[in-house]
């Protein structure tokens, strides 16, 4: 009977929206106990921030943790992504808590990372616990994992629409899961409730200024385009290569976190300023009203982050992402002659869209963060600067099958004409 009913359209109408609101009850619940927590490790560290100076130590100490108990979940993100497409065993739960905790200390003593890493592997950790504790088939599993990341998504910025879009879109590039969207859905709403309800307060924004398309508007979106796929590029490229060669010459984790702190330590120095440690928050809104923010805070924070992802600490590229995108569209505003509202808006959403081949979530976000004005110009920038980056992503995990389905069409079409040839002879 309850078989029947299960095969029933009504009846998997009923089971995707009983788990998607499953997967965002538990997205809400922990990522409003992790902004929390890091809004509290964030404002002790701006009042002691002689706590800076731990950071090595910090690193040598999680590294210790993660080497002896982080095994199986050191892909992080890349481990959901693999297990999206590939099944395999389940997430292992561990990865919530010490997701979690690894990111808050990485901000604690003032390490330079985002938080969407974190609530992205949280949210689907937690739902893929409960598919698998359930036994559901692999088609629900994977349909859990999506509205996982999509609630963690949307509940840590305040977006459910985005986060929808983004736990269809960041696992496979040029390909939307239709069969999640409905999971995806009522996790990223729910989730984003139940934060709210728990008395989160995200960051505000000013709504993007009305400014009509016309042809040397759009000529100035593309020169705004390449200078967000050259940042992005560098910002992957540099990423990678840290973690790559930061593994051969310190192939120990804790060594290596230590090392990667005390160069941040030195970065820190070197700049005179706490604007490039953590989230960078302030820095972020001050991009969208000063002209006078230096040219090179972009570039700075690239750096930071880099140095920190690639060191091994915890958190996410997402919000230093952000950082960087909005401080470069602040850089490119007057010589351009665009609003800077406007271009450290759309800069914020398409550098982010670029990093992670994800235009169609980011000209989303862009709309619930800046409102309906900023649409045409996030989504022509975040299209183009998409394709012009290429096949780099943040995520090295993620897959490209539109592409793979077109050189295997290729591949099949040229046996075909070769024995065509053959058989001709």
């Amino acid at each position: 009977m309850f078989l029947a009913i299960w095969r029933r359209p009504l009846g998997r109408l009923g089971v995707a929206i009983l788990l998607g609101g499953v997967a965002g009850a538990l997205c809400g619940i922990s990522i409003a106990l992790f902004l929390w927590l890091l809004d509290a490790a964030t404002g002790w560290r701006d009042a002691q921030t002689a706590i800076v100076w731990a950071l090595p130590l910090a690193g040598l100490a999680i590294g210790a943790f993660w080497e002896r108990h982080g095994g199986p979940i050191r892909g992080g993100t890349g481990l959901i992504i693999d297990t999206l497409h590939d099944g395999g065993p389940p997430v292992p739960l561990r990865m919530t808590p010490m997701v979690l905790f690894g990111s808050v200390l990485t901000h604690l003593f003032g390490g330079s990372a985002g938080r969407e890493g974190a609530a992205v592997q949280m949210g689907a950790s937690l739902s893929d616990q409960v598919a698998v504790r359930f036994g559901l088939s692999a088609s629900w599993r994977r349909q859990m994992l999506a509205a996982g990341a999509a609630g963690g998504f949307g509940a840590v910025f305040g977006t459910p629409i985005a986060g929808l879009l983004f736990g269809l879109e960041f696992a496979s590039v040029g390909r939307l899961d239709a069969r999640a969207a409905l999971p995806a859905l009522v996790a990223a709403v729910v989730g984003d409730r139940i934060t709210l309800a728990l008395g989160v307060v995200h960051t505000p924004y000013s709504a993007a200024p009305s400014l009509a398309i016309d042809a040397a508007l759009v000529g100035k979106w593309a020169l705004f385009a390449i200078a967000v796929a050259l940042t992005a590029a560098t910002f992957i490229e540099l990423t990678h290569a840290l973690k790559r060669h930061g593994e051969r010459w310190f192939p120990r984790l804790p060594v290596r976190m230590a090392v990667g702190g005390a160069l941040v330590v030195l970065l820190w120095q070197l700049s005179g300023t706490n604007d490039f440690l953590g989230l960078g928050l302030p820095t972020i809104l001050r991009a969208f009203h000063d002209p006078a923010l230096p040219e090179w805070t972009f570039a700075a924070k690239i750096v930071f982050t880099a140095v920190t992802i690639g060191a091994g600490f915890l958190g996410g590229e997402v919000t230093p992402l952000f950082f960087i995108g909005a401080a470069l569209g602040n850089a490119l505003a007057d010589p351009l002659g665009l609003p800077l509202p406007l271009a450290a808006g759309v800069g914020l959403a398409a550098m982010f869209a670029a990093a992670s081949n994800t235009p169609v979530a980011l000209t989303v976000m862009a709309v619930e963060l800046f409102g309906a004005h900023v649409l045409p110009h996030v989504a022509l920038v975040a299209f183009l600067a998409t394709v012009l980056t290429g096949p780099r992503s943040i995520y090295m995990a993620q897959r490209r099958l539109h592409l793979e389905r077109i050189e295997w069409s290729f591949s099949l079409r040229k046996r075909s004409d070769r024995l065509s040839k053959r058989s001709g002879r």
